[in-house]
């Protein structure tokens, strides 16, 4: 059989392009080449996504993760497209139909003879089930969970992200060889049976009959009946599979491929060998409206009396303009999708409480707020926000990085609201010699423009690549912004020079590998305040460090019951001891993330009172265990050195994990003074 790359050139060109293009910006060259760039992400334009995110709203009122309002208006325009035009999207766009596509020639080229799974067997009706569970399980643990569960096992999102992003790796290694493996053997395996996209497309193609199922629901609903919103997504995944094994011909579309019996007069055969789905073409009666159909255009490439067209409705159109119209309709409803999701939002979150009749609110609206990027960080703001009085609603809009806040003006003010918002924060520019200084050189600036914590880290990062001896940043909230400078009491720094360092537009960090990372800044100088001070250095690396403490308790007879006390409690007047490990490198992020594992595997040992992270006598970083009778330092030193820790998550829920941190050389024990 000829190969259709030729004359279903429209199709190739736009799948191979947009493989390439994925390539170009998830593999990093991209922003190799144009570094201004944003790192890509490989969900921006995801319909199964924008579905997911729009059932999670309609159900919970918020957005999974950091999908977007792009991500919606794809969904929806998928949906709007299978109906009117097909099944586009998977003809033409989806990646892994292109590399299904791609693995059936690479078959063809070897002389190996596929399977074939005919439709309407036993075997092919069963196999179709799969997609449709899929399909309520990715809905509905996305939006009961707000957490987008197709990510788990997409096998697109493991090799887009490397295979380190929100993956369960046995999901998307078990996903990638039924593509690769399923497609190589049966065409468009993981498309005809597994995608849980595939199965919405093909519900959507039945739009009457769901509409009608969604009305009834709707009425029912209206009527007092206690229906829940998952069984509306049942009902549709099983009517969706139900039409698409047993009916198969929906109604509505308006391009269609065309069958002329008239001009067939080889009975050849070729369009269904050839067709990704083995269409019965000629069976089709004049017009293919089987739910299959993709309009990928290779049956018309293929036949060599040119008996099929594309058509509209039941009037073909001529063969070389019709066989451009697929492609650039599916060309055009992505155009529009990036254009229409860029032009609203919908926010993430959108929660009230302790609003009470007759109450007369505001809102303000803070830009700018990075920290602000997801449903989990939506949430965590959330939680900040119901603790301050005067504040009964929050709305966050995780793309645009914004939060719109609902208060009561009589209790509080948008001036009082900026300053609980801010989180002060500090940054260690460089690390001065504790031996070499007695005290450093502190000097005030205020500062605009600057509301989250990373942007006082992107002003350190500038001062540092300065050259100049400055030690450390930290801000403290004000109007303007107050910035204290920390450095070498000879530096002088005077107000042109902090006026440079603050307004530099980009910051342009060498990474490594070579090359430069920019990062677009804009930051806005006010003033630098009159005089200097002077902190003693103990105090300067005091205000520069981090600490984490973890006091436990313990389970200990009380009469006839046991009770829950502290174990500092307990240990009180009896002696205590600190095993201590010193490493300057426990000042980094990744020690302290791994801080709140170690704590928890060394929590369950009875004699452990608590684990810190601290500043010791010499002014270096340790993590300090104290502990008293039984425990022992040896006993501290075994379990932290266990290759495996045990995890406790929930009192029914304990795991062995992989330990977090190593520790090479034994710490030093001596006596806690209390």
């Amino acid at each position: 059989m000829k190969s259709t790359i030729r004359s279903n050139w429209p199709k190739y060109v736009l799948q191979w392009g947009v493989l390439a293009a994925l390539i170009f910006f998830l593999s990093g060259l991209a922003t190799k080449l144009f570094p201004k760039l944003a790192p890509s992400d490989p969900e921006a334009y995801c319909p199964l996504g924008g579905l997911e995110a729009l059932t999670t709203y309609v159900t919970r009122g918020s957005l999974p993760c950091s999908m977007s309002s792009s991500q919606i208006v794809m969904g929806v325009l998928l949906a709007a497209a299978v109906i009117l035009f097909g099944k586009l999207f998977c003809a033409y766009l989806c990646p892994i139909g292109s590399i299904e596509d791609l693995l059936t020639k690479l078959r063809k080229s070897f002389g190996i003879t596929g399977a074939e799974l005919k439709s309407g067997s036993a075997a092919d009706k069963i196999l179709r089930a799969v997609k449709y569970g899929l399909l309520f399980w990715v809905f509905y643990s996305t939006a009961t969970a707000s957490e987008l569960l197709c990510r788990k096992f997409d096998p697109y999102y493991a090799v887009a992200t490397g295979f380190k992003g929100e993956i369960v790796l046995w999901m998307s290694i078990v996903a990638l060889v039924l593509v690769v493996l399923g497609g190589f053997f049966i065409k468009r395996f993981f498309c005809r049976y597994i995608c849980p996209l595939g199965a919405a497309a093909n519900s959507f193609r039945f739009w009457l009959p769901l509409l009608l199922l969604a009305l009834t629901w709707w009425g029912l609903s209206a009527l007092g009946l206690p229906l829940q919103w998952w069984m509306l997504l049942a009902a549709f995944c099983v009517i969706g599979y139900l039409l698409e094994v047993f009916y198969r011909k929906p109604k509505l579309q308006l391009l269609h491929v065309i069958y002329d019996d008239e001009n067939c007069t080889m009975r050849c055969y070729s369009c269904q060998k050839q067709c990704p789905y083995n269409i019965d073409i000629p069976g089709s009666g004049g017009i293919v409206t089987d739910v299959d159909c993709t309009l990928c255009g290779e049956c018309i490439a293929s036949c060599p009396r040119r008996a099929l067209k594309f058509g509209v409705v039941t009037k073909p159109m001529h063969s070389m303009a019709g066989r451009l119209v697929p492609a650039l309709v599916a060309v055009l409803l992505t155009a529009l999708g990036i254009v229409f999701g860029s032009r609203f939002e919908v926010p993430t979150i959108d929660e009230k409480w302790g609003i009470e009749e007759g109450m007369e609110l505001n809102t303000m609206r803070i830009d700018n707020l990075t920290s602000i990027h997801c449903y989990g960080s939506s949430m965590a703001f959330k939680g900040k926000m119901e603790k301050v009085k005067g504040v009964h609603g929050v709305k966050t809009y995780a793309n645009s990085h914004a939060v719109v806040l609902t208060y009561d003006p009589a209790v509080t003010s948008e001036e009082k609201l900026l300053e609980e918002v801010y989180e002060p924060s500090h940054f260690r520019v460089n690390s001065p010699d504790s031996t070499a200084y007695k005290e450093l050189q502190v000097q005030t600036i205020r500062t605009e423009h600057m509301p989250n914590r990373t942007d006082l880290n992107y002003l350190g990062l500038q001062m540092r690549m300065s050259g100049r001896k400055v030690f450390g940043i930290e801000s403290e909230y004000d109007c303007p912004l107050i910035v204290r400078v920390y450095s070498d009491p000879e530096e002088d720094l005077d107000e042109a020079w902090f006026k440079e360092i603050v307004e530099k537009k980009v910051l342009a960090m060498p990474i490594h590998g070579g090359g430069v990372k920019e990062t677009p800044v804009d930051f806005t100088f006010v003033r630098l305040e009159k005089g200097k001070d002077k902190i003693g250095i103990a105090e300067y690396l005091e205000r520069m460090f981090d600490p984490f403490s973890a006091e436990f308790n313990g389970r200990y007879p009380s009469g006839d019951t046991t009770v829950v006390r502290k174990r500092a409690e307990v240990y009180e007047g009896k002696p205590q001891y600190i095993f201590e490990i010193q490493d300057r490198n426990y000042e980094k992020p990744i020690i302290k993330r791994a801080l709140p594992f170690l704590s928890n595997h060394l929590s369950k040992e009875e004699g452990v009172i608590a684990v810190y992270l601290k500043l010791n006598k010499a002014l270096e970083p340790s993590i300090q265990v104290r502990f008293a009778e039984p425990m022992t330092a040896d006993r501290v030193w075994e379990l932290m050195t266990m290759p495996v820790w045990q995890i406790t998550y929930a009192p029914d829920d304990v795991r062995d994990v992989d330990a977090k941190m190593k520790f090479d050389k034994k710490g030093v024990c001596y006596e806690y003074q209390q």
